[in-house]
């Protein structure tokens, strides 16, 4: 682990953004979860209700966002513990540009930003949560979406504060 033991405390802020692709049937689940199938006895039907039974795929996959920031340091092997003082998870669905077959994607943008005032930067908590928000997303709706869904488009898209100075990615 580095040695941050001589460095001055300051206010760090980090976030992060990704995506995860999912097929439309997964992308009307989750923005009218509560309609009715006309056919409950179909394969479709009985997956979409399995994915709602493990409950809000949005509302459970920020809490589970939150909580990856939180544990970041155990999960990744020389990553400092901070004492965090603030996670903000935003997880928004989209329909972006059409493919190369002009095709609507549907996806989930996911985004966070975490907050301390520390010795070392919050850019893996912030990657960390992206991250495990969109893992959760996959495993809440692999029953409706399975390999259909793609992950990607990770990045760090602002840093502020420490040595290094601010970062905006420019898009």
């Amino acid at each position: 682990m580095v040695d941050v033991a001589d460095k001055i405390p300051t206010k760090r802020t980090a976030t992060a953004t990704g995506r995860i692709y999912i097929p439309q049937v997964a992308y009307e689940l989750i923005t009218s979860p509560n309609s009715a199938d006309s056919n409950t006895d179909s394969p479709e039907a009985r997956a979409k209700a399995k994915a709602r039974g493990k409950g809000d795929v949005l509302t459970v996959a920020q809490l589970a966002a939150i909580m990856g920031a939180k544990r970041t340091s155990d999960l990744i092997p020389l990553c400092h513990p901070l004492s965090l003082s603030h996670i903000s998870v935003s997880l928004t669905p989209e329909i972006v540009g059409a493919d190369e077959h002009d095709t609507e994607r549907f996806s989930i943008l996911c985004s966070a930003t975490v907050s301390c005032d520390g010795k070392t930067g919050v850019e893996m908590e912030a990657l960390t949560a992206v991250s495990v928000g969109t893992l959760t997303i996959w495993d809440m709706l692999k029953a409706v979406a399975g390999k259909e869904m793609i992950i990607g488009d990770i990045k760090v898209t602002r840093k502020e504060g420490g040595k290094s100075g601010d970062f905006i990615r420019e898009e």
